[in-house]
Formats: structure tokens, sequence, C-alpha cells
């Protein structure tokens, strides 16, 4: 039975996202062996050279004692990005976000309404994208503030963090509109935090992510679908963990554009 209800479950996430966005790519969820994302957000041009990004995206994680990746809920977030084109290679985007994330146990036997962590983020970004033949190249780097919450807004430890990540990303068309693609992308984060009683602590590598995505742009439909991979690789040398992600989203193209 609770397979059976696993599995609809399943389905009805799928089918969800496939009615709903593109490349919205997976949060960091912590340590554990599998991972669920799903996402649906909007896109609109602004203009000529600004646009916008809003999406709404939810995790689930197995744990590290299980392989169902909707073992238990993870992560909700809302993200709002604006974007500008300074010329056809460089771009800048800045951001606001809110994460409320549960946090487990070694055996996931606490209470879900328990250990909450609400998270405000702002961050921004330069992106330099070059073209080698039908192929797409983009660079980018991207730095963020965090800031970190209990569930009732009490302080936490390491509260307030700087994060720099380094992101180089390759796009491949299918056929000659770009309605199908693939996307291949690695990520590395590193990052500084300020605990609120010790102060700053060194500078260190944290983690790499690699993503590979097909996204789907029908021509009859403002909208793209993308299903993919993450595996993100935590800490370094005998002190790694290993999560695998199955990621799914929306983006609803220009909805408020006039014909």
């Amino acid at each position: 039975m609770i397979m059976n209800t696993r599995f609809l479950a399943l389905i009805f996430c799928f089918l969800f996202t496939i009615a709903a966005f593109a490349q919205l790519t997976p949060p960091g969820l912590g340590e554990t062996n599998t991972a669920f994302w799903s996402a649906i957000g909007v896109s609109q041009k602004l203009n000529e050279k600004n646009s916008s990004k809003t999406y709404f995206g939810a995790g689930y994680i197995s744990g590290t004692e299980a392989e169902d990746p909707f073992n238990a809920p993870s992560i909700i977030v809302l993200n709002q990005e604006f974007y500008h084109k300074l010329n056809s290679k460089w771009q800048y985007s800045y951001a606001l976000s809110y994460r409320r994330q549960h946090e487990y146990d070694e055996q996931f036997d606490k209470p879900e309404e328990a250990d909450i962590r609400q998270e405000f983020r702002v961050y921004g970004r330069f992106s330099y994208t070059t073209y080698i033949g039908s192929l797409k190249w983009s660079t980018t780097v991207r730095q963020e503030v965090r800031k970190f919450f209990s569930d009732d807004f009490a302080q936490v430890e390491n509260s307030l963090q700087l994060r720099t990540r380094l992101k180089t990303q390759l796009f491949v068309p299918l056929d000659h509109d770009s309605h199908n693609s693939f996307m291949g992308s690695a990520e590395a984060l590193f990052a500084v935090a300020n605990d609120h009683n010790e102060g700053w602590d060194s500078p260190e590598y944290k983690e790499v992510r690699f993503c590979l995505y097909y996204s789907y742009s029908p021509e009859s439909m403002p909208v793209t679908f993308d299903i993919g991979y993450m595996n993100d690789l935590i800490g370094n040398g005998h002190d790694t963990a290993d999560a695998s992600y199955i990621a799914m989203d929306i983006i609803i193209k220009d909805p408020f554009s006039h014909s």
C-alpha cells in the first residue's frame, strides 16, 4: 500500500511538472543518498535588455539510511531574479530568495515540524556566453549573502554566510530550432561563515555539483519542460558525501506579453 501510494505520488509529481518550467536546478539538500526536486516558474521578458524569472520549488530527500527520494520533506523555495543583458556575450542578474528547510538527525526520527531552518538569500551574478558552432557555452560567477534563522526567528549557529559559486555549462541543441536540447554543467561552491559568538571562520571549499538536463520547448506552447539529474559531491578527500537528485521543472514563458 505504501509503495502504491509513493508510486502514485511520483506519477502525480511528474504530471504536475510536465504541465508547468526549465532548468531550475536543485538546491543542495545536505547529506542524503537520493533526492527529488520539482519546480514551476514564470520567465518574463520586460524589454530588449531586461527580463525576470520567478519560481517556486520543493524538495524531498531519502536521508543517509534509505534510498527512497520521497522519504522526508526537505525544502521549499521562493525565488525572484532579474536579468540585464549588457551585450551579446555579457549578462548580470540579481535576486532575492526565501528558503524553508527541515533538519533531521541521523536516524530521521524527529517530528517534521521540528528543527526548521529559514534562510533569506541575496545574490548577484555575472555570466559570459560564447558560441562554438551551434553549441552555447556559458560561464558564471555568483556571489551570495545568506542569513539563517530558526522557525521562530531566533539566532542559529553560523547564521551569516558568504558563498561564491563558479559554474560552467554547455547547451547542445538537438534540432535546428532548439525545441529539444541537452544541458550539462559543473559548479564549485566556496563559503565563509560568521557565528554570532565566535566570529568569522576561514573560507573553504564546500561542494561541487554536476548536472545533466534534457529540455523540450514545444513550438505550439509557450513553456519549457525539463527533466534532469544532479550529482552533488559534498566535502573532499576522505570526508566526502555523494547524493543523486532527480529533478523536474516547467517554465512558463512570457505570460504577460501582448500579442
